[in-house]
């Protein structure tokens, strides 16, 4: 059965984007289901997480559209962008939390700078909600520095939720970790597109991640995307630079 145009929450059409004589995005196109979890796979460099900030507006493409809620998100002005922006939530590669902040700060921050009109109650119970999603209720008080790099991973995810985003974009979520917090932290990505009912959309390189995560993979080679499919399907591919990946595990 075919999705119906009402299930295209995120529609990429045509998009191209340089960098000065480096063209990194050339004629993108990408359609994202709601409910779906859809990896951009690709090697280092290749422009995946250009992608993901030409969907948010942190950068335009050069040519092209991205729809996000069936709005261009080119032609929005502050106020519209901000509003579509607080139905997307963004996992840094770094995590990007406040150093300066505990955790529970950390968390707060965004509710308070979204407007929401949250009082103190509320915010302490929503707050203790998406840290108990992500397994780390106990590190409440605890600043950054205190924290492993899978815990500020999942602190930065559980910040990223308490916004109840309808669509989130993971920047490389494995980086850095070692491979069974990796595998953790896939395994969390998973629990929340199932709890929280959200679209995802993943940029890595990592193959144990997009394995357990994807719903639909493609891939990324010279700014173009230029196989799709599942897991098990492009795992049977005979195309080399299929194989690359599959072959090599990177």
């Amino acid at each position: 059965m075919e999705n119906s145009a009402n299930d295209k929450i995120l529609i990429l059409s045509r998009i191209s984007k340089s960098f000065g004589k480096n063209e990194v995005l050339k004629d993108i196109n990408l359609e994202v289901n709601k409910g779906e979890t859809v990896t951009i796979l690709g090697k280092s460099g290749t422009g995946k997480s250009v992608i993901l900030k030409c969907i948010i507006g942190l950068l335009y493409p050069d040519s092209g559209s991205v729809e996000v809620f069936a709005k261009n998100i080119s032609e929005l002005n502050e106020t519209e962008l901000k509003d579509v922006r607080k139905k997307i939530g963004f996992l840094f590669q770094s995590g990007a939390l406040y150093d300066s902040m505990v955790v529970r700060d950390n968390l707060e921050f965004p509710l308070l700078r979204s407007g929401k009109h949250v009082d103190g109650m509320k915010m302490t119970e929503k707050v203790e909600e998406v840290l108990n999603s992500v397994g780390l209720i106990t590190a409440i008080d605890k600043m950054p520095s205190e924290l492993s790099g899978g815990m500020r991973k999942r602190i930065a995810l559980a910040r990223t939720l308490i916004l109840d985003p309808l669509i989130i974009l993971y920047d490389e979520p494995t980086t850095g970790l070692d491979p069974v917090t990796s595998r953790e932290i896939s395994e969390l990505i998973i629990k929340m597109q199932e709890k929280y009912d959200v679209t995802s959309v993943v940029v890595t390189h990592d193959m144990q991640c997009t394995k357990l995560v994807s719903s639909r993979i493609v891939l990324l080679k010279d700014g173009v995307l230029c196989k799709e499919g599942t897991y098990d399907e492009l795992e049977k591919s005979n195309d080399e630079f299929v194989k690359g990946f599959f072959e090599s595990n990177i």
